[in-house]
This record gives structure tokens, sequence and C-alpha cells, in this order.
């Protein structure tokens, strides 16, 4: 073996340290706001239910009325494809899926409204059942993956109300059996980051009530004013907001009828595809990047009901709009109806059975040293594993045959799409 070439610096040692030494505060500041994926599941989509008409079989309706959608207005495969503009090589098993889904798991993130669909008169009471049938869900395995309600937002003319359905809610889940991993609370139509900051404090009042560790309960908050996204001095307010929740957001959603309401747009063209809401989401989006914040897509109010001439056009639209949000990297968005739920997963089943190949392929390829036809960096990995495990999550790939393409295992496709911090550079060196 050759002796080893000698290598030449110009700086003491001491330069090294005293840089580090002054980014010591850099350092520390860019793993506590920008800690990365939480690798965890993220649902495809959010299904709201007023309080006063969610009950124990909300789920399974939603499904059983999605499949009758079907049966009525697409009863094989071929129709289906023919309305969406599937290719023949994905037809049938979109079709297979979807209809699979639909029986295993209609409904992958549920939330209980109490705040613009809410039309009770007892809210306190919708609360406490609401707390009660959710637990009995996940005790019995009828539940979604995630479940939740949607509370009125911090603004003073609903502020205490509010209040009191989160403290009935979750009262309610503790005197059931304790709060399951799958809850999730939404904040809607928060202004300003002060907003943020009070129902943190709301929060952290409840855990200490309950003896529950600091930081148990997380929330999502709901983009729908145009001081959310610019505040009056100029600034991303959305970016202060996910700073004032001091960690315990883990979305950002989009509410697209009121945000678009707020600018003016007129009621014809408010639309998840319009400048404007594109703007707002590129906004949150860039916000939320590396902060373990999700960014959700809103919603189309056009309901696939009626005659099948209707329907089909109905889908048409909540397809495309789907997948459009998919190549912008929207992976979430909100369904308001049942008959949304077949094109919401025949859009994402499409998108994941459309690029599994080459994505597993090119990760295979990274992983092995092998190259190829396109030279791929760590952060490439990083998205490529994701894409196959969220197409994994939600049913559109199966496991096995992500090993078989890939030779790696789900917590090799971990590893690779949630690195710690200074993992990717040292990776590329």
């Amino acid at each position: 073996m050759g002796q080893q070439e000698k290598v030449s610096t110009s700086l003491a040692g001491a330069v090294s340290e005293e840089i580090s030494a002054s980014l010591a505060t850099v350092d520390a500041e860019l793993d506590r706001r920008y800690p990365g994926d939480p690798g965890t599941r993220q649902p495809v989509h959010t299904v709201y239910v007023p309080g006063n008409v969610f009950d124990a079989g909300t789920i399974r309706s939603w499904g059983d009325q999605a499949l009758a959608a079907l049966d009525e207005h697409a009863p094989d495969a071929a129709t289906f494809a023919g309305v969406l503009g599937l290719s023949d090589e994905l037809a049938e098993d979109v079709y297979g899926r979807v209809r699979a889904k639909l029986e295993r798991e209609p409904v992958e993130d549920l939330r209980v409204d109490f705040e613009d669909g809410y039309g009770g008169t007892d809210e306190d009471h919708d609360a406490a059942r609401a707390a009660r049938i959710i637990t009995e869900a996940y005790a019995d395995l009828s539940a979604a993956p995630y479940m939740g309600i949607r509370m009125k937002c911090m603004e003073s003319a609903v502020r205490d109300r509010g209040i009191r359905t989160t403290d009935v809610f979750l009262t309610g889940l503790m005197e059931n059996g304790g709060l399951p991993d799958g809850l999730v609370l939404t904040l809607p139509k928060v202004t300003y980051p002060e907003q943020v900051t009070a129902f943190v404090r709301l929060l952290e009042a409840f855990e200490k009530a309950h003896g529950l560790d600091e930081g148990r309960l997380g929330f999502e908050i709901q983009i729908e004013t145009s001081q959310s996204i610019l505040a009056a001095d100029g600034t991303a307010a959305v970016a202060r907001m996910i700073d004032a929740a001091e960690g315990r957001a883990t979305g950002l959603h989009y509410g697209t009828f009121d945000y678009s309401a707020c600018l003016g747009v007129s009621a014809a063209y408010q639309a998840s595809d319009h400048p404007a809401a594109d703007h707002a989401k590129a906004i949150m989006q860039v916000a939320a990047a590396g902060t373990g914040v999700r960014v959700s897509d809103g919603s189309t109010n056009v309901l696939p009901v009626g005659s099948t001439a209707h329907v089909h056009e109905a889908w048409k639209l909540h397809y495309g709009l789907t997948r459009r949000a998919l190549a912008r990297a929207y992976y979430q968005g909100w369904d308001m109806h049942p008959g949304h739920i077949p094109t919401r997963y025949a859009a994402v089943f499409a998108f994941y059975r459309e690029g599994f190949q080459a994505a597993a392929k090119r990760l295979s390829a990274y992983a092995n040293h092998a190259g190829g036809d396109v030279m791929d960096e760590p952060a490439t990995a990083k998205a490529l594993s994701s894409y196959l495990l969220r197409g994994i999550d939600c049913g559109a790939l199966d496991t096995a045959e992500v090993d078989a393409l890939t030779g790696l295992t789900r917590a090799d496709l971990d590893r690779f799409s949630a690195p710690r911090r200074g993992d990717l550079t040292a990776q590329a060196q």
C-alpha cells in the first residue's frame, strides 16, 4: 500500500473552532425551527361532518354511499376510466383498488365540525357525544386513522364557545379512556399569530389539568384569510403562526371559499386552481418547508349528485383538481361529500401507480450506487422514498411489490425519507 500523500493547510484549528462557536446559536435555531418531516403517515384527505350529524355509522355510511355512486354511475372499470381519462393499463387496477379502499378504509381523516358546518342547538351535548363515539370507534377498530374536531375560531364573537367546545370534547375523551393516537384538532380562521399563541395556552392549561405530557396536544391551522398570508407589515404571517404554535402545529389547511371570498373573488370563480389560491398555497408551502408542518389543499363545492352526466362532470373536475394538487406536492385535500371519495382515491392511486416503477428503479440505483440515466442526489432519494411510502400508506402500492423492485425494506425507506439534519450533506460528500 502506497504512502499517503501529505496534505497542507494554512489555517490554525482555532479558526474552525471560532466559526463553529459563532454559529452555535444558528445551529440550535435550525434544529428547533426546521426538524424535517415527522415521518408519520399523512392522510390523503380530510372529511368534514357537522357535529350535530356525526354518529357511530358515519364512516361506514360514507363508504357505502361512495360504493353506491360507483354502482350507479360507473359500474365497471371501463366506464370509470373513460370518465377520468385513465389509461387501459391502469383502469382495472385503479378501479379495483378504489372499491377495496371504500370497503376497507373509506375515510382516512375525519373532522367533526363545530364551525361553519355546524347546525345544532346543543353544542355541549354534541361535543361530548363526539368524544364518546370517537373513543368507541378507536376501541372497536372502526375509526379512521385520524379523527378530531374543528372548533370555532379565536375571534371575540365566538371565542368562548370555541374554548368551551374544545374543553368539553377533550374532557370527554379523557373520561372515556384517554386521548387516541390519531387525535387531530383544527383551529379555523386564524388571522393573527397571537390567536395561535392563545390556543397554545389553552392546550397547555388542559395538559396541566390532566397531568399530560407537555406538547401532547397538537393542532392544524386553517388559512382562510388574506391577513394570514400577508400581514399588515408586509411579512408572511403564516410563517409567524408556525413559530407561534411552539412546535404544536401539525398542518396548514387551505380554506378555498373563505379565502377566495376574503379577496373578493366572485362565487363562480372560487376554486382551488384560481391564481389567488395558487399564490396562498405557495406561500404556505414555503413557510412550512422543513418545519414538520404539512400543507393541505382545500376542496371543491361541485357535488357529484343527480344525473349520471352531472356526476361524471363533477368527478372529472374533482379528479383533475386532485391530480393538479398532487403534482404541486399538496398531498392532502378536503372532501365535502361521499361522492367525492371515489375520485379522490382514483387520482391518488393513479398518481402513485403511474410513477411507481420509475421511482423504485431510481431509488434502487441510488441505494446500490448503480448509476443509471439520472444522477440523483440525497435530497432526491429522500423525495423518491417519501413518494413510495405515501403510496404504500394510502393503498396505492403494496409493500411486497415495492420491496421486489427496490430491494429495500420499509425501515430502509423510512431512513431515506426522513434523514436527520446534516445527513443529506454528509451523504453527498
